[in-house]
């Protein structure tokens, strides 16, 4: 799915970043909504299409983040939580299965504030870090199903589509 030329190699990392435009846009859009994005699809559809060089784009959207948002403790919470879910999605690549994908996106949902309570705990302590992580919950439950339902239902279908354009 990607060239191997280095005009091939050029369009496929602008398409990472764009796609890593696309998921940040789509975040913004959707920011009424807590916890419900295309984050999740879109990083998962990197890794359908790029396998590894999916990082970019999860690296791409990471500094847009930061650069929109500030720089704050939170944002050390996504170096971990975004890399981590395209390296899970990589693990998985060759089942080519859009259900396992749909699972990960869920468990990565789910455990997104763990994660990004990571920093919490050096800065403030465990306790501080915990009480963090615990009032996030219910969110982290929102995240957690939204991208089960978004992963399960629109991952395939863009993924035919991303096909065809490229």
């Amino acid at each position: 799915m990607t060239s191997t030329s280095s005009h091939g190699k050029l369009r496929d990392l602008i398409a990472l970043a764009l796609l890593a435009a696309i998921a940040f846009a789509c975040k913004v859009a959707l920011a009424a909504l807590p916890n419900v994005h295309l984050t999740a699809v879109i990083l998962l559809l990197c890794v359908v299409f790029f396998g590894w060089r999916a990082l970019y784009a999860s690296a791409v959207y990471i500094l847009l983040e930061g650069l929109v948002y500030g720089f704050g403790l939170w944002w050390i919470g996504y170096l971990l939580c975004w890399p981590m879910l395209v390296l899970f999605g990589l693990a998985v690549r060759k089942t080519n299965s859009y259900f396992l994908y749909a699972v990960i996106g869920a468990i990565s949902g789910f455990t997104f504030g763990a994660f990004c309570a990571v920093p919490y705990v050096v800065l403030s302590g465990w306790r501080f870090a915990l009480t963090w992580w615990l009032a996030g919950i219910p969110y982290d439950l929102i995240h957690g199903v939204s991208n089960f339902v978004l992963c399960f239902l629109l991952l395939k279908p863009l993924a035919k589509l991303l096909q065809k354009m490229m």
